[in-house]
């Protein structure tokens, strides 16, 4: 059994070694965004999706296009726009005839069947479009004409909307915001950063990016993930923060002035599924409550909906969330 278990630890050790390699070859082209970077990381290894808000031109495009060149991954690109249809994403049928003459219906395959897809701006598209995602997100499959057609694994969309566009705008339903992992906002960047991004960008080309992890690496990651070990107590304030989000059961004051409806059960799922793959990014197999702060503001944020008073006074999700960790004392 000993040499079993050091046989897994060798293995697991390799394969988080390889993250590490992964970060550096992304940032060859890739200038600072660490904390965006690892929970683009941490969604992976947690088998879930991912939502990206930022303003245009942060390179959240040449990001996941370059984790998808590192990973020696399948990578599709859908801009969403307001005249995008469903069969634009998932395919459509078409009529064939063949040598003899018969005529039959072929499923083409849309751009949704690939490892990584980059869903930009999704929230420019219509609600019937958007609806168009939901199956494959939560069930990794398509079905068209009466056929079910799984996607390959691994299987990741990295979603974009941008904060600042309201005209012919969607925003995304609840039911379609909470089938992402996480939901991350990538800010400008530092001074230093703007510097060196404007000395990258128009001096030399940089070099390629190297493949250095296979998608059979990525499963074997997303397997060991799960097995990461969490203490009952720290999955007990999980529950306690997530319930604590509820108004109508809250004792925190800025749940009870300024939330609407708090987290369902899919909002603790996400944390502890995320914290494990943050404690594996960080080369541990136990999570600690670091892990779980860390990853508890991407998780929540597009789970908790804030009332009118809150925007009236300012108030944004992050601040409830904060007061949610303090008393919950994570």
């Amino acid at each position: 059994m000993n040499e079993e278990l050091k046989k897994i630890e060798q293995e697991v050790n390799e394969l988080t070694s390889k993250l590490t390699e992964l970060k550096k070859e992304i940032h060859k082209v890739i200038v600072g965004q660490e904390e965006v970077l690892d929970q683009i990381i941490v969604s992976m290894l947690a088998s879930g999706h991912i939502l990206v808000e930022g303003m245009p031109g942060l390179a959240k495009t040449l990001m996941i296009k370059s984790i998808s060149q590192a990973l020696s991954l399948n990578f599709k690109r859908i801009q969403f726009t307001p005249d995008l249809m469903p069969t634009d994403i998932l395919g459509t049928e078409v009529i064939e005839e063949d040598e003899h003459g018969h005529k039959k219906f072929k499923y083409n395959k849309g751009p949704i069947f690939s490892n990584i897809v980059l869903a930009d701006e999704i929230n420019r598209t219509p609600p019937k479009t958007q609806a168009a995602l939901l199956e494959v997100m939560q069930e990794y499959s398509v079905t068209y004409g009466g056929t079910e057609y799984a996607m390959d694994k691994p299987f990741f969309i990295l979603a974009t909307q941008n904060p600042v566009e309201q005209s012919g705008t969607f925003p995304l339903p609840e039911a379609q915001t909470d089938r992402f992992l996480l939901y991350v906002l990538i800010g400008y960047p530092t001074e230093s950063e703007e510097s060196q991004i404007l000395k990258q960008t128009t001096g030399k080309k940089p070099e390629p990016i190297k493949a250095v992890m296979t998608g059979e690496d990525l499963i074997k990651l997303q397997k060991y993930t799960r097995e990461v070990h969490i203490e009952d107590e720290l999955i007990d304030k999980v529950s306690k923060l997530v319930r604590l989000s509820r108004p109508e059961s809250s004792s925190v004051e800025e749940v009870k002035n300024y939330v609407d409806f708090g987290a369902g059960p899919r909002a603790g799922q996400a944390i502890i599924l995320a914290s494990k793959a943050h404690a594996l990014l960080q080369g541990r197999l136990a999570v600690t409550p670091k892990d779980i702060t860390s990853v508890t503001y991407p998780a929540m944020r597009h789970r908790i909906m804030l009332n009118f008073r809150a925007e009236s006074e300012g108030i944004i999700t992050d601040q409830v969330i904060k007061e949610l960790i303090n008393t919950a004392k994570l």
